[in-house]
């Protein structure tokens, strides 16, 4: 609990990003300041550090940035009339889900926990891929944004459901690291899994519902001026 990190690099632009923030309106000025919080709860609190040692808790801090900080900055940032145009979920989905899975390879995994640059890359993505699929849910019509979703709750499962039923560690990052919390990889794994797979849920059944809600008003509405 006392490894807050205190990269001035990173608080910098954290208040930075606060700052610019506060410069919107309404909603937006909400949901851009609560995205904020929520980047500096997954990069200067102590789940930061912990996900250097568990799996698990690296689960929690990428749902932290693709289900929650993500739909907030889409909520605070909207995209330009003509660029917003050409983001829909035909797009945004597969690519959004492309870095997500690219990212839990061994391989590119190992690397990013190896290297600063890499481990700033995948973040970056992994929060520009929300972005963008988020953007296209709340720009698309109720029945793509739902399409969307589907999707989108699609892949979290299934890539949880994978790690959670692997038969041995996939990480090499993680082999001797989960020891010292009286956990062995393969479980540290499959709880990452079970994150995934379980609360990563919550978050698109939220955002479904919210559709469903707003189309139920808009056909209340209609029916009311009928």
């Amino acid at each position: 609990m006392s490894r807050w990190n205190g990269d001035p690099v990173l608080l910098v632009a954290l208040a930075v990003s606060a700052l610019a923030m506060t410069r919107l309106a309404g909603a937006r000025r909400s949901a851009g300041l609560a995205g904020v919080g929520v980047l500096f709860v997954a990069f200067v609190s102590p789940l930061c550090a912990l996900t250097t040692a568990l799996f698990a808790a690296r689960a929690v801090h990428h749902l932290l940035i693709v289900t929650v900080a993500a739909p907030l900055l889409a909520v605070a940032l909207p995209p330009r009339r003509a660029l917003g145009m050409a983001i829909t979920t035909a797009i945004a989905l597969p690519l959004s889900t492309a870095i997500l899975w690219a990212w839990h390879a061994p391989a590119l995994y190992d690397a990013a926990l190896g290297h600063v640059g890499i481990y700033w890359i995948m973040q970056a993505t992994l929060l520009a891929g929300g972005w963008l699929f988020w953007t296209a849910v709340l720009r698309g019509r109720p029945a793509e944004a739902t399409a969307g979703i589907i999707g989108g709750a699609v892949q979290m499962g299934f890539l949880g459901a994978l790690l959670t039923f692997a038969g041995r560690p996939l990480y090499a990052a993680h082999l001797t690291t989960t020891v010292a919390f009286g956990i062995g990889p393969l479980a540290d794994q499959q709880l990452a899994g079970l994150v995934m797979w379980v609360p990563g849920m919550a978050p698109y059944a939220a955002a479904a519902a919210w559709i469903a809600t707003r189309r139920w008003r808009a056909m209340s509405l209609d029916g009311a001026a009928a």
